[in-house]
Order: C-alpha cells, then sequence, then structure tokens
C-alpha cells in the first residue's frame, strides 16, 4: 500500500526537521526510528530521546487508508539526501513487514517496527503561555548558548536559564568560569514571573530549527515541561531541576578601569598569541596601559608571543590573565566593531558589554598566568 508520495525534497524537510534528535547508539533500538503516522494527506513525523520530542508534518499523503509505522531515520535521511534532484518524486509502500522506498530506477527496503511501541512524551500541564517572535528567541539562544557548561556535575549549569520578568525575556547561561546574559528589547503579554532550565541539547536544537523571520512562536512552560510550537513544528521537552545560581550577583555592577577595542583587531591577537600559548590551560596575559594593550603568551618549551593593539584607556595599569577559548567564543558570537571591557582588578570579573547596547553582557572570571 503506497501511503506517501511527492518530490524528495517535500519528504527531506520534515525528516530533517525531526531527525537532530535521534542519537546513533541507543538503549531502546526504536528510539533510532522516526514515528511517521498518515491521516489522509495529512502525515505526521516524530522523533524524541525521551527527553525531547519534535514532531512536524506534512502535506505528502496518497490513498484514502489511514497508517502509522516507524522507520530506521537515519538510513531513511541518508537515502533521501544520496538521491538526485530536488524535484524527484518519491514514494513510500508499506509490505508486509517492510516499506519500500521508491524513486525512479532505485528501490530501497527499509525494516519498520510497531508504531505501537513508539514512546510519546505526554504533555503535562503548562501553567506560563506567551508569545515570542522567532527571530528574537533565536538571538537569545545565539548570544549565551556558548556559556553552558558541558557535562558537568552541577546538572543545573548544563543548560540555558530562560526568564520571564516585567514582560521581557532573559537568557542566562554559565559554566562557573564565564556567564552570558542578554535580554530581549520587546514586550510580551505576560505579566507573571517564571524560570526555567532548557537542557542544552534543547538549546542546540531549537538554535537549528528556529526561523529567522518575526513569525510568533507559541512558548509553554510548566512545572517539568516545555514546548514550543512555530510553523508546522511542535517542540517539547523536559526541563532541567534544580536551582540555578543567583546570576545577579556575578555580574559586576561598579568596574570602573573600562576601554573600548576593535573586535576583529583583538580577534587576530588573541589567535596569533594563542598559537604559543600553553596547550594545556590556553591562557594570555593582558598588560593594560594607558593607551595600549599587550597580549602575551608563553609555553613550557620557552616559546613567546606578544601582540600590541591601541585602546583608549587612561586608568592604572592592569596585569590580567585569561582563558583565550572563551574569550574568542564571545567575540567570535558578536558582529559589532568594537567591544568594551570593564575592569575593577586583577582579581575581580572582568564583564565585557557592547558600546550601543545594554542587552548583553558576558562575564569573565580571570585566571593565573
Amino acid at each position: 500500500m503506497q501511503f506517501i508520495k511527492c518530490t524528495r525534497e517535500a519528504l527531506l524537510k520534515p525528516l530533517q526537521t525531526v531527525g537532530g534528535i535521534v542519537e546513533g547508539r541507543q538503549t531502546l533500538p526504536i528510539l533510532a526510528n522516526v514515528l511517521i503516522q498518515k491521516e489522509k494527506d495529512k502525515v505526521s513525523f516524530t522523533t524524541t530521546d525521551l527527553e525531547i520530542q519534535i514532531r512536524t508534518t506534512a502535506d505528502v499523503g496518497t490513498g484514502d487508508e489511514d497508517c502509522k509505522t516507524s522507520l530506521p531515520a537515519a538510513k531513511l535521511l541518508a537515502l533521501l539526501a544520496a538521491l538526485p534532484g530536488a524535484s524527484t518524486e518519491v514514494a513510500l509502500n508499506a509490505e508486509e513487514r517492510k516499506v519500500v522506498l521508491s524513486a525512479a530506477n532505485s528501490r530501497f527496503s527499509l525494516s519498520q517496527l510497531p508504531a505501537e511501541d513508539y514512546p510519546e512524551l505526554n504533555t503535562s500541564e503548562m501553567s506560563t503561555s506567551f508569545k515570542v517572535p522567532a527571530q528574537n528567541l533565536k538571538h537569545l539562544l545565539q548570544m549565551v548558548h556558548f556559556s553552558m557548561a558541558q557535562q558537568d556535575i552541577r546538572y543545573y549549569l548544563n543548560g540555558m536559564l530562560l526568564v520571564v520578568q516585567n514582560k521581557k525575556v532573559r537568557a542566562v547561561a554559565t559554566d562557573g568560569h564565564r556567564l552570558a546574559c542578554c535580554d530581549d528589547n520587546s514586550e510580551i503579554e505576560f505579566d507573571g514571573s517564571i524560570e526555567a532550565i532548557l537542557p542544552r541539547k534543547t538549546v542546540q536544537q531549537l538554535m537549528k530549527l528556529l526561523p529567522d523571520t518575526d513569525a510568533e512562536v507559541l512558548v509553554e512552560i510548566g512545572k517539568s515541561q516545555a514546548r514550543f510550537v512555530f510553523g508546522d513544528i511542535d517542540f517539547l521537552t523536559k526541563l532541567v531541576e534544580g536551582k540555578f545560581p543567583d546570576y545577579n550577583r556575578v555580574i559586576p555592577q561598579n568596574n570602573d578601569k573600562t576601554f573600548l577595542v576593535n573586535r576583529e583587531e583583538l580577534i587576530g591577537a588573541l589567535r596569533r598569541a594563542a598559537i604559543l600559548a600553553n596547550e594545556k590551560f590556553k591562557g594570555l596575559r593582558w598588560i593594560i596601559t594607558p593607551g595600549c594593550l599587550k597580549v602575551q603568551s608563553a609555553n613550557s618549551e620557552m616559546e613567546e608571543a606578544e601582540e600590541q593593539i591601541a585602546i583608549n584607556y587612561d586608568g592604572p595599569d592592569l596585569d590580567v590573565g585569561f582563558n583565550v577559548v572563551y574569550l574568542l567564543d564571545v567575540l567570535g558570537n558578536l558582529k559589532n566593531n568594537e567591544v568594551r571591557f570593564s575592569l575593577s582588578n586583577a582579581q575581580g570579573a572582568t564583564l565585557l558589554t557592547m558600546p550601543d547596547s545594554e542587552l548583553f553582557r558576558y562575564v569573565l572570571m580571570p585566571m593565573r598566568i
């Protein structure tokens, strides 16, 4: 029985949408599959890793009979991607224990698992609901995602804090060595206050899926889940339990030693100096004097590097060390020509901001060189 008939591109698009969370190695074999459900000409595609569930729909169904099955997601995606021509006509046919993918002179027989065995996440009660433009939400995620921890024993750091307060949305991420905080300038129609920690994988997938348009995203947040609905996509995720650190206490308020520096010039200097830095610690020494920033590095082989950059600084001399990776992460993510550094002393936290905006703040702890 033929249940899907469309162009290669029309079938590939929804599969690419839901396929991002499918892992190669699974404890349950069926989690490597995509659940395909056909009702008339509407076909829904669903994947889950038991923490996240993504569902999307497409008008690619054919035939009067409804059906559902689960097929190996990676293999189906790879076969479609390997077929030539975006407008090539493809079809899926159910044949007893197999599903056949056919296209022009090609025919592929895929094993299927019972759709009834596919573990779908149950949606819990959502206490909070608001709408935000897709490009605004995507911008928030992009501005802080690199500061999330990876496999930290403090599990609540392995994600991003989403804050809704005073009709504004804020994103915060930290790994204990640096912290990124970004506010959305637009107002939302929600008067309450709520905080939720989104898992690292959720943030990464949303950055890929959210469009760069002002189309609205419906955001629903409950006690243990969050849901994002945009376009044809329904994105459900579990939340990270635990209490996120009080980030407001971490952001310096009285750093009075400030200077502006050209972002591209600083990136170039950091990359060159990093070549001769200690490979394990990646530490760079900054010597800040009136009108000049010296970036120095050295390694165990007695090799040294020094870069000099002109800056508009007229305060006291400072000697401070930074992890070059943490600097390059944030500088490479920004787009403006100049960035502002605000320091208190060699031991205190450094604040990096944009000269023309107070919406983004990046806090970086110094390191001993």
